[in-house]
């Protein structure tokens, strides 16, 4: 199959896919196709131009479902691209990792809890991000930053609840994580 071939008829699901999602609105949206060069360049299939990095974590941002494809070979590219965003913003400004946790991280490589420790990662950080929205939801509600520090001094209910909510879905989410690493060495307790 040509190249011109391949393009027409990723073009052409392109096509499909969007006017599928404008007639049924529950579809989830198409993944935006970035190539990624050999030259390192990244290109948006969708806008028809090449793109920076800064663009690939706006996305992010946006929340856009989007794919970087290795433009000879096709390979799946995003995780790739998203740990150099993750590198970039890490080298530049306040890092969010510190040199201890990120050794830490490094030990889990090549351990028998690594598939464990990503999951339990993952949903910590799931759980903290709706707390933050519960958070902003309520300073959407006409809290000001005076108000808004007030609130957060107080240490108030809620926010001992929320606290304490996620606190408790972390250390829920350890024991599933230890229950699930026995079960796979076949450990009873």
């Amino acid at each position: 199959m040509s190249r011109s071939t391949t393009s027409a008829s990723a073009r052409r699901q392109l096509g499909e896919a969007v006017r599928e999602k404008k007639s049924n609105p529950q579809l989830p949206a198409p993944q935006q196709v970035i190539k990624k060069y050999p030259n390192r360049r990244l290109y948006d299939t969708e806008s028809s131009s090449y793109i920076t990095l800064a663009q690939v974590r706006d996305l992010v941002m946006e929340r856009k479902p989007f794919v970087v494809r290795d433009a000879k070979t096709g390979e799946d590219l995003t995780r790739s691209i998203l740990l150099q965003i993750i590198l970039e913003a890490e080298a530049g400004g306040a890092p969010m990792f510190t040199e201890a946790m990120l050794a830490n991280i490094i030990r889990f490589y090549g351990h028998a809890m690594q598939g464990f420790m990503g999951a339990y990662l993952e949903k910590n950080i799931q759980a903290f991000m709706e707390i933050q929205a519960k958070l902003a939801e309520q300073q959407s509600k006409g809290l000001t930053p005076e108000l808004w520090t007030q609130f957060m001094g107080m240490q108030s209910p809620m926010m001992q609840g929320i606290l304490g909510s996620y606190l408790e879905q972390s250390k829920n989410m350890f024991f599933q994580m230890q229950e699930q690493m026995l079960g796979a060495f076949h450990i009873k307790r």
